[in-house]
């Protein structure tokens, strides 16, 4: 399965904020959207990326004093993407060897969506599904020959 196919399911919508915003309103969107992560967008290109952990590790360890830094301070930088023609295994092996849980989609050099764990899960879970299927059809005689 390409990662194209899961973004056609779920969709290209991207929560994004401004480097120059501070991390309550991150925080706040975070958790107002119910999502993992932001895009750090400026101009119009994607920046960087912060996650919930991300926060949750900022206040760990700056306190409340935290809330009025800005983004830029603690984003992710190096974005590591994929693109839509990938497959989904790929994208599980770079969220997994890398340590993260969201996974920008870039064509063109523009950010087309963004995939997280939970969407390469339940893209697997439903390959498997539609190949047990089969399977037992085939066991089962369904298919003439």
């Amino acid at each position: 399965m390409k990662i194209s196919e899961v973004l056609k399911a779920k969709g290209t919508g991207i929560e994004s904020i401004s480097p120059d915003n501070n991390i309550r309103e991150a925080m706040d969107k975070i958790a107002a959207r119910r999502i993992g992560s932001l895009l750090v967008m400026k101009d119009g290109v994607a920046v960087g990326i912060i996650s919930e952990r991300d926060i949750f590790r900022l206040m760990a360890t700056h306190g409340e004093s935290a809330f009025s830094r800005p983004v830029k301070d603690f984003m992710t930088e190096n974005l590591v993407v994929c693109v839509p023609d990938d497959d989904i295994d790929t994208a599980m092996a770079c969220m997994t060897n890398n340590r993260f849980r969201h996974l920008p989609i870039v064509e063109n050099k523009k950010v087309v969506g963004i995939i997280s764990i939970g969407d390469v899960v339940k893209a697997q879970v439903h390959n498997l599904k539609v190949e047990n299927h089969y399977l037992i059809d085939y066991i089962t005689g369904k298919y003439p020959g």
